[in-house]
């Protein structure tokens, strides 16, 4: 690996404006006009659902940035995060106890991202190809053989789990301390782990990677994995949270708000760049806006409208800050 060398700050000591400043105005300025405008913005009661619905939002995209980073995609992962615990609510409703179903469902997240990781690493499948299709299908076969009803609903054995979503630890709510967890176990793992600086060399340069003797194969699978496990961790929080869970959320547009998170937050598509602080930046603006939107009564079809607009000059934006080299074209799009 080679040494990271400081750069400076800019001519005469000038600080430089990146994208994660920008976006971190953006969400400041979007905040205080919200609360000085909008009447039912700033109250407890839509502070704690906005903290909650952050904490879910930005949990998935703290795992689709692990992939990100190293140059892929996962589309599946709101399914990764419907059908695990989906299937921890199914079971205990069955009778089985909670650690067993708890269990079972990190079991199939492992397997759901082992089947992710060899679809792209060793069968060479694009990685928004084989995550599409392989999320259609968990998501069809939690809908017809594992769950009885769309929206799997609380049970008695439950008892206690809902903690995990609805509490509070020092008056701050759970889901917000389960994010804050995931986030100091991620940055760890990305920036004081051999595996994390793999996937910074491998989404800055695969095939320099591999000539280095970086096991790239296995290490992308890894990536799918961690993503999947991270899903399945999201949709326990979200589960609690609730107290059930509605597995056609796999239908709606959350997998677009999880690339807004990570895209605007600053992490470059073309891998490599990025880390927490841009997933934590990208969900509290992404948080922000949606829980605006809804107060004001936007239109279902009016909030896409808008991500979508959000979402192609974030992307645009991000091609012009995070240029793709001559190994990037090669490869093709993600």
């Amino acid at each position: 690996m080679t040494k990271q060398v400081s750069r400076p700050a800019g001519p005469k000591g000038r600080f430089r404006i990146g994208q994660q400043e920008i976006v971190f105005g953006v969400f400041a300025a979007l905040f205080v006009v919200f609360s000085v405008f909008l009447p039912g913005f700033f109250t407890a009661a839509n502070m704690l659902t906005l903290l909650q619905n952050v904490a879910v939002l930005g949990i998935l995209g703290l795992a689709m940035a692990i992939v990100v980073l190293g140059r892929g995609i996962d589309i599946s992962l709101i399914a990764a995060l419907a059908v695990p615990s989906g299937l921890v609510l199914q079971m205990v409703q069955d009778g089985h106890s909670l650690p067993g179903s708890i269990a079972v469902a990190l079991l199939f997240a492992i397997a759901f991202g082992l089947v992710n990781g060899w679809l792209i690493a060793y069968a060479d499948v694009p990685s928004l190809f084989a995550t599409l299709a392989t999320g259609i299908f968990v998501a069809g076969l939690g809908q017809a053989f594992l769950f009885q009803l769309d929206v799997v609903q609380w049970s008695r054995g439950m008892e206690g789990f809902q903690r995990l979503g609805q509490g509070s630890v020092l008056g701050v709510p759970t889901p917000i301390v389960m994010f804050a967890i995931a986030c100091c176990v991620v940055a760890f793992f990305l920036r004081r782990t051999r595996w994390g600086a793999y996937i910074y060399a491998i989404g800055d340069n695969p095939y320099a990677a591999r000539v280095t003797g970086i096991p790239t194969r296995p290490i992308v699978v890894l990536q799918y994995v961690l993503a999947s496990l991270i899903g399945c961790f999201a949709g326990l929080v979200l589960a609690a949270s609730i107290n059930s869970m509605p597995t056609r959320i796999f239908n709606s547009t959350l997998i677009y708000d999880v690339i807004l998170v990570v895209v605007l937050g600053g992490i470059g598509l073309s891998g490599g760049r990025g880390g927490v602080l841009n997933v934590i930046i990208g969900t509290m603006l992404i948080g922000t806006m949606l829980n605006g939107m809804t107060i004001m009564d936007v239109p279902y079809a009016g909030q896409n409208l808008i991500k979508g607009v959000v979402l192609l000059l974030a992307v645009i934006t991000d091609s012009f800050l995070n240029p793709r080299n001559e190994e990037t074209a090669q490869q093709g799009d993600i």
